[in-house]
């Protein structure tokens, strides 16, 4: 049986480009990103879902690409950090001004999944959705506030070799405020 036994063409919706990409069933996003659309800001780190390096955002939702499908995306919107614009449409997303004015970065490998992870995170909180640390007197269904725990809970799923949490943190506090 030939490799074409093995590959669809799928439908990509990605950073707001719509595009049909020929994919081999076993191909993960993370390496349709990165190797088919050149997108290399999300990393390929433990390749296990275990370090956060390549966060990219699915319908809006933080995900571990490396742990998805890319033939299971047809039909959703990717965004990766490469896509992420100011709410105007134009110019760089605050978080990641955020980051550059706060040292929030060190070596930069894990700083893409870092600010998907908190673009998701912010959305998640301001949805409502709550997190291990969040106060259980806080209504369900409304806002979260992100406080320093808050932002530590939601992000402790990245994973930052250089140890760069605090400016992290602070980034994330400088945005929500």
């Amino acid at each position: 049986m030939g490799t074409e036994a093995f590959q669809s063409v799928v439908p990509l919706t990605v950073n707001g480009r719509s595009c049909r990409i020929t994919v081999d069933h076993r191909s993960t996003l993370l390496d349709v990103l990165r190797e088919r659309l050149g997108l290399t800001g999300a990393k390929k780190g433990c390749d296990h879902g275990q370090c956060g390096a390549c966060t990219v955002l699915v319908d809006g939702r933080r995900a571990n690409s490396c742990l998805l499908l890319a033939v299971a995306q047809e039909g959703r919107d990717v965004t990766t950090v490469e896509g992420l614009r100011a709410a105007d449409g134009e110019g760089t997303h605050p978080l990641q001004r955020a980051f550059v004015e706060r040292d929030a970065f060190q070596c930069g490998y894990c700083t893409p999944g870092q600010i998907c992870s908190a673009v998701g995170a912010i959305a998640e909180a301001e949805a409502g959705h709550p997190s291990h640390v969040t106060d259980p007197q806080t209504p369900a269904g409304s806002a979260v506030e992100l406080t320093r725990d808050e932002i530590r809970e939601r992000l402790s799923g990245n994973l930052c070799r250089c140890g760069a949490y605090p400016h992290i943190v602070e980034a994330v506090e400088d945005v929500t405020r």
